[in-house]
């Protein structure tokens, strides 16, 4: 007499076991290599264009002398009364210069990285705001090359990054290998860090989130006080962030799928801990009865 033996049902896994799914793990993420190549590359191709736009001293004084009469044309505030109030004290001037020359790059790249990790539908969008800012800036620096305020002799301001220290600028700028001294207008450094600010604004959901408009605001009084940069340099910059902005939108809804992604990762995970449960016991008819109870038990 022969004898079936039915294969064994294989035991559920247990709720412990359950991989919770990351709601970072997304296809919005792109490749990290390919990342890496695009940002670096943007940098190289910025730090070159600067270089090919440095030598022309005449037209950047010249430049300078009609940005500072249309300032003044326009009633804008003096330059000089933000600097002087930084003059009241070396160490705020040695502040100010300290932040100006270490937290532009290393604010906007920890932005960048954040962004990718967190919130890769924020990062795109982020990422292709700052490339098409800053290739309009290199066009700018190309077409109209600038003497920043406290090379222009009118202007009467201190140099404060050569009589203070840090400086990232040479003492002299026709000679300066390190960077092009005529490419004030805009400021990147205003224009990134105003960036940063609505990124993550755009990108998070604290009450506190607005507190980030405090890195623009004391980047411009530093630009500003430190006499690398006139306010107009500023406001062009916030006029092709707008166009920026207008052009490249964050896509449809995107807040909102990144902002419940740990709700539905949650929702995930109860719903596999909940079937693990109910499969995974004896498997008796005991156990059967015993569901309308607990369902009963949650009304």
């Amino acid at each position: 007499m022969e004898s079936r033996t039915e294969p064994a049902e294989a035991e559920p896994e247990p709720a412990a076991a359950i991989r919770r799914p990351s709601p970072h793990s997304t296809a919005a993420r792109p490749p990290l290599v390919r990342e890496l190549l695009l940002v670096v590359g943007l940098f190289v191709v910025y730090k070159v264009g600067r270089q090919v736009a440095d030598g022309h001293t005449a037209e950047a004084f010249r430049n300078a002398n009609r940005v500072w009469d249309w300032e003044r044309t326009l009633h804008l505030p003096g330059e000089g009364s933000v600097q002087g109030a930084l003059l009241h004290s070396d160490t705020l001037v040695h502040l100010a210069n300290t932040y100006y020359a270490t937290v532009h790059f290393p604010a906007t790249v920890a932005f960048l990285v954040w962004m990718y990790l967190r919130r890769p539908v924020h990062y795109v969008w982020a990422r292709r705001v700052l490339a098409a800012v800053t290739a309009a800036a290199l066009a700018l620096h190309l077409t109209f090359p600038l003497a920043p305020p406290r090379l222009l002799a009118t202007a009467g301001l201190v140099d404060t990054g050569q009589v203070y220290g840090p400086t990232v600028y040479g003492a002299h700028p026709a000679t300066d290998e390190m960077a092009n001294q005529f490419a004030a207008m805009p400021s990147l450094h205003f224009g990134w860090a105003l960036m940063v600010a609505i990124g993550l604004i755009a990108a998070t959901r604290s009450r506190l989130r607005w507190l980030w408009l405090l890195h623009p605001l004391l980047t411009l009084l530093v630009i500003v006080g430190t006499a690398n940069h006139y306010w107009l340099d500023a406001i062009v910059a916030t006029a092709l962030l707008g166009i920026a902005l207008a052009v490249i939108r964050l896509p449809r809804g995107a807040g909102v799928t990144e902002a419940r992604g740990l709700v539905a990762a949650d929702e995930a995970y109860d719903e596999a801990d909940g079937a693990a449960g109910n499969s995974g016991g004896a498997g008796g008819a005991g156990e059967k009865e015993s569901v309308p109870e607990l369902v009963g038990a949650r009304r």
